[in-house]
């Protein structure tokens, strides 16, 4: 029996959130946010497939702060990106769609120094846009979810 791999990377979730809304974050309390598309940048050393497959179920414990936003009824995944060559280029990638969107102050990023992990567009163009074109910045080969296991 072949040894599965363990896929390693960072990756990008494109989230529409239907209508504007405040939402409780965790720890982190209440936070407006308002309709339209979001990019959240994360990373895992452990699991990429796992981890990704987890934000991508309706139930779940909550842990990070993307999966408060995830929970709500009226936000919706559109898209997964990831780079699974085996390195963490989670801030890299952040700082690179920070260019293009407006973050979100503190989330997503409490281990780190970046200013946030969380990117809001008006529409889903420039997000999906500003996303692929900071794989490319990096050099990072871009799969979606048809490349998962």
């Amino acid at each position: 029996m072949a040894k599965k791999t363990i896929l390693k990377g960072t990756y990008c979730i494109l989230i529409d959130l239907k209508v504007d809304q405040s939402i409780e974050i965790g720890k982190k309390g209440e936070i407006q946010f308002k309709s339209g598309f979001y990019v959240y940048v994360g990373s895992a050393l452990n699991s990429l497939g796992g981890r990704i497959k987890r934000h991508l179920r309706p139930t779940k414990k909550m842990h990070w702060h993307v999966d408060y936003l995830l929970d709500n009824p009226n936000s919706n995944i559109m898209e997964v990106f990831f780079s699974d060559d085996g390195v963490k280029h989670e801030c890299e990638l952040a700082t690179q769609i920070a260019e293009g969107g407006e973050g979100i102050p503190g989330f997503g990023c409490s281990d780190c120094r970046c200013r946030s992990h969380l990117f809001y567009f008006s529409s889903q163009s420039p997000a999906t846009e500003n996303c692929l074109s900071g794989f490319e910045k990096l050099k990072l080969r871009v799969k979606t979810l048809e490349d998962l296991d």
